[in-house]
């Protein structure tokens, strides 16, 4: 019998088997900022690794770059986020806590939810919403008043004005104090692709639609960053903007929202596990856009935006550089005219790489109860998708004498070059089978003295726990099958 565990759990596991730490921990740490482990910077390296072949292997016409974190300022002054990104922030007087305004708002709705109120509790959204939408900062301070809404801390009504929060890291850059100029930590990584699209189109000979993938850090001063690795400061993002001619982007962004589902059940994980989420109130920029939202401990919640960004992003850059971000199309149009000169529009795919992460630690992490009328037992399993898994293949001599471990090593050699191994020769075998359960290794092979017999040896699968004998000889084209990337699941 298994059951998903809570979010505690899955946190303790991280850090126990070395997927994720809290950074500078022996200075107690460093709030919503976490460290990589061994096997979780695998994992990571693995999903990254998934998601970037997905975009630019299994399409002719998308292709990647790497831009630098830092830009010049004024890139953010055309992509709106020098003026627009901010959020209404409160702080309760009596502790000094301070809160996202609508965060509050949306849990007071959920307690309204919980008492059997859903009319209240869609009333109350909506007039957050509009509040939100004309920047009436008295207003939402007068709404959490109506409602008598409380400090979690203080227990006291006691807040100050609603004041707005811009979440960009700002620094300076330049040899000289005084002399610098303020800069910015790149809040996303989509700016990256707009002002290079000129340079891939042209070097890459690139043909409408195209689109330019990447990955990378981004960083937001999140003054409620919360839930483990769901939000952070400084975060990793896998973004897609996708090149389209004008007119045609509502059939994009369908199959867009369509192909990007399929890529997340390849990922191994129930249908039922996800849901759309489709955006009524859209961005000044956007004229359609929806979350891909995955059944976390937590609730649903969203890990991959999809969105039709029109022309706004180029066109804005255009303005504020002056330079020509232009697409001349040599296509017929149904006048048997070329369409010429046109600034194209963007359908945008945007995954969170930690949240995918957490995603799949969610999924995979699986409390077993194994026990018997003679005995009581239990397993923690990860059960990852074998080509996800930090180790494909632990190599395990039996005893560490009668040169067992010397016909292990040979094994591990052969196998290395090809995909991930881990040796180990200490302690009982079942216990390091438990072991291997723990971090996710989808097979585990030992040696032993019939393996100097007659060459084959025990292989065990981990989510079963089933053994069979095989010859050692098949053991990497075996495993070599079964962590192939599903690329025809796409």
């Amino acid at each position: 019998m298994s059951s998903k565990k809570d979010l505690s759990s899955i946190i303790s596991h991280c850090k126990e088997y070395g997927y994720i730490f809290p950074s500078s921990e022996i200075y107690d740490g460093l709030s919503a900022v976490y460290d990589y482990g061994q096997y979780g910077a695998e994992l990571k390296k693995n999903i990254r690794d998934y998601w970037w072949k997905s975009m630019t292997q299994m399409h002719d016409n998308i292709v990647g770059i790497d831009a630098a974190i830092f830009m010049h300022p004024t890139v953010w002054k055309a992509s709106g986020h020098v003026d627009n990104f901010s959020d209404p922030m409160i702080d309760n007087k009596d502790s000094n806590k301070r809160y996202r305004v609508d965060h509050l708002l949306e849990a007071e709705a959920e307690k309204l939810r919980e008492g059997g109120n859903e009319e209240g509790a869609t009333a109350l959204l909506a007039r957050m919403d509009e509040l939100l939408a004309a920047d009436d900062w008295a207003g939402l301070k007068s709404l959490i008043e109506e409602f008598k809404i409380v400090c979690a801390i203080s227990g006291t009504a006691n807040w100050t004005d609603v004041r707005q929060f811009n979440l960009m890291f700002s620094t300076e850059m330049g040899s000289v104090e005084g002399e610098a100029d303020t800069i910015y930590l790149r809040p996303e990584t989509a700016q990256g692709i707009f002002v290079n699209f000129l340079n891939v189109q042209k070097t890459g000979r690139m043909k409408i639609p195209f689109g330019i993938a990447q990955t990378g850090k981004a960083f937001r001063n999140e003054i409620v960053a919360r839930q483990f690795v769901f939000r952070m400061r400084e975060f990793e993002q896998m973004e897609m903007q996708f090149f389209v001619r004008p007119g045609t982007q509502q059939d994009w962004y369908a199959y867009w929202k369509e192909h990007r589902m399929k890529w997340h059940l390849s990922l191994g994980i129930s249908a039922d596990r996800y849901q759309f989420h489709d955006h009524a109130k859209l961005a000044h920029y956007a004229d359609a856009a929806c979350d891909i939202e995955y059944n976390f401990p937590i609730g649903f919640k969203e890990v991959e935006g999809i969105h039709s960004r029109t022309d706004f992003d180029l066109k804005n850059h255009q303005q504020h550089s002056g330079k020509k971000l232009q697409y001349f199309d040599n296509d017929l149009d149904l006048n048997g005219k070329p369409f010429g000169n046109y600034i194209p529009y963007v359908v945008e795919t945007s995954i969170g790489l930690d949240r995918a992460f957490l995603m799949v630690v969610s999924e995979a992490y699986t409390e077993e109860d194994l026990s018997t009328p003679e005995k009581k037992d239990d397993r923690v399993v990860m059960k990852l998708p074998p080509f996800l898994s930090p180790i494909k293949l632990a190599v395990l001599p039996l005893l560490k004498k009668d040169g067992l471990p010397e016909i292990a090593r040979e094994l591990m050699n052969e196998c290395r070059p090809h995909f991930r191994c881990f040796y180990e020769e200490k302690d009982t075998i079942g216990k390091r089978y438990r072991r291997m359960d723990a971090i996710g290794t989808p097979f585990c092979v030992t040696i032993d003295h019939q393996t100097k017999e007659d060459g084959t040896v025990t292989l065990r699968h981990r989510d079963s726990m089933t053994q069979e004998r095989i010859p050692m000889s098949t053991v990497r084209e075996l495993v070599s099958k079964a962590i192939e990337m599903p690329f025809s699941q796409l």
